[in-house]
């Protein structure tokens, strides 16, 4: 899976953008996997996740809590947002320690995860590693707005709405952190971050 891996941002704001994705092998161990998913999901969470949710379902900022985990299936695929690699590398490990059999992605700085995982003793399978964007670059909006609409993978967040908050925050009709929750909102799989999104949005306001 790697619609978490093309994350946009300099190494500094990606140090505070960890994303944990699990998800059964449909045909292969996906039947009966529901109360499996729902285990992960409870791991997930006793580890500060500042956002998190199931493809199936939707996420924390759109759903809530109660609504996502009392609806996993066998065809779920969940997600958890960390801040720091403390929170990330305990979450792995208590993952590791559940054994669950369940495919499991760590996506962020490649020297951060390798580190992390190597840590709480996991040795990858495989590795993807995003190689940029290709094409005609000039048409793309500006760097921050990038960098928030790249934390959805399935680029559900739009850069008009991006630039719409921003705009209603420098004008004091919207805070900042409400401006950053509309737009996780928007990312169905619960993976944008809403701490670093309020970070770039400073920043974007402020140039």
């Amino acid at each position: 899976m790697t619609h978490t891996l093309h994350r946009s941002g300099d190494a500094e704001s990606l140090k505070s953008d960890y994303v944990v994705l699990v998800l059964p092998a449909q045909g292969f161990n996906n039947e009966g996997s529901a109360p499996k998913m729902r285990k992960i999901l409870e791991i997930i969470l006793n580890h500060n996740p500042v956002n998190f949710g199931d493809m199936r379902t939707g996420n924390y900022f759109r759903k809530g809590m109660k609504p996502i985990l009392d609806n996993t299936q066998d065809n779920s695929i969940v997600h958890g947002v960390f801040t720091n690699r403390k929170d990330l590398e305990e979450c792995i490990a208590e993952l590791k320690e559940a054994d669950l059999g369940i495919s499991t992605v760590v996506t962020g700085l490649f020297d951060d995860v390798w580190d992390s995982v190597k840590k709480v003793g996991l040795t990858p399978h495989s590795i993807n590693l995003s190689l940029g964007v290709w094409g005609k670059k000039e048409l793309l909006p500006e760097q921050e707005v990038l960098d928030i609409t790249t934390q959805c993978g399935h680029h559900c967040i739009a850069p008009n709405l991006v630039k719409k908050l921003a705009n209603d925050v420098k004008k004091e009709k919207i805070c900042i952190e409400e401006a950053a929750r509309v737009i996780a909102k928007q990312c169905v799989c619960g993976v944008a971050n809403p701490l670093r999104t309020e970070k770039i949005l400073e920043k974007y306001i402020n140039k």
